[in-house]
């Protein structure tokens, strides 16, 4: 009883007459009155069937799983009377035709590289499920003798040269978390290993954090994390396409030519097959915070555990299926508010990915039925399920490149979920809609707590959600689909979605819908509310009569940028020559107020003003991200456009904020920081004369 009074209290919460950027107050009414229309359409039931039909097989890119998958949404979105197609694309996604792991000394052992099939879920025994793999290994067979890396990230390498310890000619073994598995193979690649084993230690997702699946949410001994290991800090999607789309009969790099794919061999194992190979490590004993939660005195090696190491693939082109429903704008058809999620797994994928892609069709059905409502969205709207996600970002990134011109011109925004699951709201993005995405977050409730979301929310990635009590936005690293949007084409950009804890299933054949039912979001209160939040935020942004970004959070973010890249610096900050930054971000923060000041005065006189005058203020206003892109690129990866925030070289998915200073700083190299501080200048300047034009528009 006390839930449903939660959800009736937030499917038809009565909003305090609070402003909502963008809207005249003479709008503000009609606005509340369409989203309190759109609250009341999702339903939970409806998310339950889309995830128990879209995770019922197996479904990785480029099978025909993946290609059912896509048909069922574009049937749903059909039928709801959207203009939806299946947009073809192809990409090298290779499969594994052999994979195998011995220990030849000093006992003899052969690992299983096989999840058991459980009589709880019939899930687990699908025909068709990709064996555990790593994609974009290298094939090779080598043997070696074994070296503990801990995590395997730049940091535990240094702990090993402190110790004389060399993995040059070696197979390691690195235990995931930290940092992406991709980040793992690339430094023990750079570091001379012949070869790379990824497991998932008990400590980080196994019996050491709660019961192991079937009885709990957590890891078996046998279980496997699956996943890429494309280098994506130097650039996304199809590795033999870097910058133009992938197509039938398009032109493709060489293998040898991709910069992307690894070098050696790399394979993901089960804690149950690590444990003997660790066992048999000797040498030093590593320090506390190597230590996992193994049965076992972890020892670092070399050897005397030896092991053989052999994978082969596939290398094979296959198809890559995305589906795109769009609802024009009656009055700015040509301004486009973008919303994705990726519909392909690695396995069945209850969790990781249709628990988003569920959230999404049920976002598309609401906007449909406000359409035979009666109401048409001012700017249109783009729905997409991506194929290829888990590949490398693939299929979003290969539609973003092939619609470059399109999205460049009239992209308002894109709009990213993923997993989704019982817990607390994250959120990140622009920081050019922070502002919207507090209010946003101000006017809606956590569907089991009642609190507002804004009171439960957290950034991604394990960032505190506020200093000092304000309410800031999580940095885009390159995580999900939003990577080709921001980073390379500059478009605002948002990463939203419920977070809890995926347990240890992840990218498991146990992530399945009788996990999630489960151990997750077992009544699907927390994918309506996701259908809610999104629905509210595109309404937003289609009809707002000004779109509502704003540029102080922007400068204030820069400010922190450049604060936290002279401590990093630390005493050698002096090295850095920031001045001309500096000057730019002190002009930048003038204009940024001053724009502020012109909004706040023209807004209730906006919706009087011409559809033309209209057009070009919006225009400005989403152009404004693209002024802090460089067509070179960064340093060293030029794919990569945006001068403000990127995925770090050698942190994965997490960002980093001016990485063409931050990162020349923590390789202490002083002159390249400083000439980048000045492409730094630069950008903020550029951003500066896009602020001057856009208030002279609106004065």
């Amino acid at each position: 009883m006390k839930l449903l009074l939660w959800l009736c209290l937030f499917s038809f919460a009565t909003f305090a007459e609070d402003p909502i950027r963008g809207f005249p107050e003479g709008r503000l009414g009609r606005q509340r009155e369409l989203e309190r229309k759109a609250l009341a359409i999702p339903e939970p039931s409806r998310s339950r069937v889309y995830m128990q039909r879209m995770s019922g097989v197996p479904h990785h890119a480029g099978s025909a799983g993946s290609r059912a998958v896509a048909e069922y949404a574009l049937g749903l979105f059909r039928e709801w009377g959207l203009n939806a197609r299946i947009e073809e694309f192809e990409a090298l996604l290779p499969y594994p035709t052999g994979r195998s792991l011995e220990m030849v000394s000093p006992v003899k052992f052969r690992a299983r590289l096989q999840e058991p099939v459980l009589g709880e879920d019939s899930d687990s025994g699908d025909a068709g499920q990709l064996p555990t793999y790593n994609a974009y290994s290298a094939s090779g067979d080598v043997t070696a003798p074994l070296v503990y890396v801990n995590y395997g990230i730049p940091e535990d390498y240094a702990v090993l040269k402190k110790l004389g310890i060399d993995v040059k000619g070696r197979i390691v073994i690195a235990r995931y978390g930290r940092s992406w598995r991709g980040t793992k193979a690339k430094v023990a690649q750079e570091h001379g290993a012949v070869g790379c084993l990824i497991y998932s230690d008990p400590r980080d997702d196994g019996y050491f954090q709660g019961d192991v699946y079937p009885k709990g949410a957590f890891r078996p001994s046998q279980g496997v994390q699956r996943g890429s290991v494309m280098d994506m800090p130097l650039y996304v999607g199809d590795p033999l396409s870097p910058g133009w789309a992938s197509e039938k009969g398009s032109r493709r790099l060489t293998r040898e030519e991709a910069g992307t794919l690894m070098k050696i061999p790399v394979l993901p194992i089960s804690y149950g097959d690590a444990q003997p190979l660790l066992e048999n490590l000797g040498g030093p004993v590593p320090p506390e915070a190597w230590r996992g939660a193994l049965p076992i005195t972890y020892h670092i090696g070399p050897g005397p555990a030896t092991a053989r190491l052999k994978v082969d693939f596939d290398w094979s082109t296959r198809p890559l299926h995305n589906v795109v429903a769009t609802i024009p704008g009656a009055l700015f058809p040509d301004e486009w508010i973008v919303y994705g999620n990726h519909h392909d797994a690695w396995v069945n994928g209850a969790s990781d990915p249709i628990s988003g892609a569920a959230a999404l069709l049920e976002t598309g059905r609401t906007l449909a039925e406000l359409r035979r409502q009666g109401w048409q969205p001012s700017r249109t709207i783009v729905l997409a399920l991506w194929d290829g996600e888990e590949f490398g970002l693939v299929g979003s990134t290969e539609w973003a490149e092939k619609h470059r011109d399109e999205l460049t011109a009239k992209a308002v925004a894109y709009l990213n979920t993923d997993s989704n699951s019982a817990g607390s709201f994250r959120a990140g993005g622009s920081p050019t809609l922070k502002e919207f995405t507090r209010e946003l977050l101000r006017d809606l409730k956590d569907p089991v707590s009642g609190k507002s979301l804004l009171e439960g929310s957290r950034p991604p990635r394990e960032e505190s959600a506020a200093r000092g009590g304000e309410f800031r936005l999580g940095s885009l690293g390159a995580g999900s689909d939003y990577v080709a949007f921001v980073h390379h084409l500059g478009i605002a950009s948002m990463n939203l979605g419920f977070s809890g804890s995926e347990g240890g299933i992840y990218h498991s054949i146990y992530d399945s819908f009788a996990w999630y039912t489960k151990f997750s979001d077992k009544d699907f209160v927390y994918s309506k509310a996701l259908a809610q939040a999104m629905t509210t935020m595109i309404l937003r942004l289609s009809e707002a009569t000004v779109l509502p970004f704003e540029f102080p959070s922007l400068a204030t973010a820069v400010r922190g940028y450049i604060d936290d890249t002279r401590k990093a610096a630390g005493a050698d900050a002096a090295k850095i020559d920031f001045s001309a930054a500096e000057t730019a971000l002190k002009e930048l923060s003038a204009k940024a107020a001053e724009y502020e000041t012109q909004f706040k005065n023209k807004l209730n006189v906006a919706a009087a003003l011409s559809p033309d005058r209209l057009r070009a203020w919006n225009r400005l206003l989403s152009h404004a991200e693209r002024a802090l892109t460089r067509p070179e690129g960064l340093p060293g990866r030029p794919w990569y456009k945006h001068q403000l925030y990127a995925p770090g070289l050698y942190t994965g998915y997490s960002a980093k904020s001016i990485p063409g200073v931050l990162e020349p700083v923590e390789a202490s190299r002083w002159e390249e920081a400083s000439r980048q501080a000045v492409v730094l200048a630069a950008t903020l300047q550029a951003l500066s004369s896009h602020l001057t034009e856009l208030t002279r528009l609106v004065q």
